[in-house]
């Protein structure tokens, strides 16, 4: 395996660091696997109707049996393919060790239509020569699918396109055995960017031609400022409040964790290795909440509601709007700069709720009770809550979720950061318009260490749990809680 380190963009001290082409995506299993349900579906779905319009003149007296017949073993071969262990990962980068069982699968799926058909007396119904080309082009498409789809997964891999970019903590003897064991096996989808390791000066500049990029200090804020997938901790196990401690900190992370395979390891409730890793001998102890299919759910989820949502306050916007510049003059906006996902900068958008007065930018006042700064219309809009309306521009365009952790001003980030451990946690998922905090109690002032604890208590709980259940129950009890109002103010 070659690890090349010359792209442009991206670098670590003197050492440029293969991250790879500008547009890579964070290549899933998971991802694939489910594709391929859903294609494969739709390709039975398309022969089956396929022969039929072009083998049986169309007639209404049997067009339903056999829009049955097609729908019975598209749904047939797929639970059966799902049995036979064919939509596993490992399954579809084997094609042709995998091939008989494909038949298998079409042979079983026609005899049951068949076997039916024949217990409810409707077998003559059909014709022969459609039911045999039916089975032939539906069994032999779908090799040839799996053969291309293979094909083109391997070429989307290969030019680092669809690859997951993976960091090496440990550069000792640990480290150096699973660098060997990747270069051996030459898994396609992994993109070993460098190795980090604390005692840089002991190992030299490079562990097995990777590069040594820093220590686990500056693994962290590399990964803040690149993308990093997966991180492997290549210690032995035996070191076990050691690895404890690694993986504690590297919690904070928007990455999956994982363990080389030592000898011991008892500590750790461990998962056998992700897909794709191919035979690379490790052990995940620790995943993104945010990986796989949870991306696409979320995305959908903020992108359609979040489009609803805007829909529907819309007039009230424009309410909110006109009631601001008539109080005040000055801007309907106000923006401020926070942290977000993984601990990167962007703007958030609300409606401004205070007198134009000139502010210092880099000192964050919280609005207290009877706060002189506040305005009439902007009290009543931050009790109700509408003054965070526009943030529903944050969440079209990406920066933020509808619902996540409070993104808080930089100034106090940096501030709770250092008196609250595993603080940082809260930035693994995008922030949110409402979250769990806020429904349940942790909204507005926090003038307090044990305050702003507990709600990074349960940010932190959030983003370890997150599922679309747990978010819309989370957006219903905004809606109570909001027109309650108890600490905004």
């Amino acid at each position: 395996m070659s690890i090349s380190h010359k792209v442009p963009g991206a670098s670590v001290g003197k050492v440029r660091v293969n991250l790879g082409r500008r547009f890579r995506y964070p290549f899933s299993s998971a991802i694939i696997s489910g594709l391929w349900i859903i294609l494969e579906a739709l390709l039975v779905l398309g022969i089956g109707f396929a022969t039929y319009y072009g083998m049986i003149e169309w007639r209404a007296s049997v067009h339903e049996y056999y829009v049955s017949a097609i729908c019975f073993v598209t749904l047939m071969s797929f639970l059966l393919a799902h049995f036979a262990g064919l939509y596993q990962f490992s399954a579809i980068m084997r094609p042709i060790e995998y091939s008989d069982k494909v038949v298998v699968v079409f042979g079983t799926a026609f005899l049951l239509l068949l076997a039916i058909a024949f217990s409810l007396k409707v077998s003559d119904t059909f014709s022969r020569r459609w039911i045999y080309t039916f089975a032939f082009s539906a069994c032999a498409a779908t090799i040839v699918f799996r053969l291309a789809g293979y094909a083109a997964i391997q070429k989307l891999s290969r030019a680092g396109i669809c690859v997951r970019n993976v960091a090496i903590l440990g550069g000792g003897e640990q480290g150096k055995r699973l660098l060997a064991h990747i270069a051996r096996t030459d898994p396609a989808f992994i993109n070993v960017i460098g190795v980090f390791d604390d005692r840089m000066q002991r190992i030299g500049p490079t562990v097995e031609g990777c590069p040594v990029l820093g220590n686990m200090d500056q693994l962290i804020d590399f990964s803040r400022k690149n993308r990093i997938d997966d991180v492997v901790v290549a210690l032995p196990w035996s070191a076990d409040e050691r690895l404890a401690g690694i993986v504690n900190k590297l919690r904070e992370l928007p990455v999956n964790i994982h363990l080389g395979t030592d000898l011991a390891g008892f500590r750790f409730n461990c998962r056998s290795a992700p897909s794709h890793f191919d035979q690379v001998p490790v052990v995940e102890v620790m995943n993104t909440p945010m990986s796989g299919w949870n991306v696409v759910w979320k995305t959908l989820e903020d992108k359609i509601l979040g489009f609803l949502i805007s829909l529907a306050f819309f007039p009230i916007m424009l309410l909110v709007a006109l009631a601001i510049k008539l109080e005040d003059p000055g801007p309907v906006f106000f923006r401020q700069k926070r942290f977000g996902f993984n601990n990167k900068a962007f703007y958030i958008y609300k409606f401004r709720s205070m007198y134009a007065n000139p502010v210092a930018e880099d000192v964050t006042v919280q609005a207290t009770r009877g706060d002189p700064r506040i305005t009439r219309v902007g009290r009543f809009i931050r009790r109700t809550s509408l003054d965070e309306l526009p943030q529903l521009l944050n969440v079209l365009n990406g920066t933020m979720s509808l619902v996540g952790p409070r993104p808080h001003a930089i100034d106090h980030n940096e501030e709770y950061a250092k008196k609250i451990g595993g603080y940082f946690a809260r930035h693994r998922v995008k922030p949110g318009m409402t979250g769990w905090a806020q429904v349940n109690g942790w909204r507005g002032e926090t003038d307090t260490l044990d305050k702003m604890e507990a709600r990074v208590q349960h940010d932190v709980y959030y983003a370890e749990n997150w599922s679309v259940l747990f978010d819309l129950k989370i957006l219903v009890m905004t809606a109570y809680v909001t027109w309650l109002g108890k600490n905004a103010y």
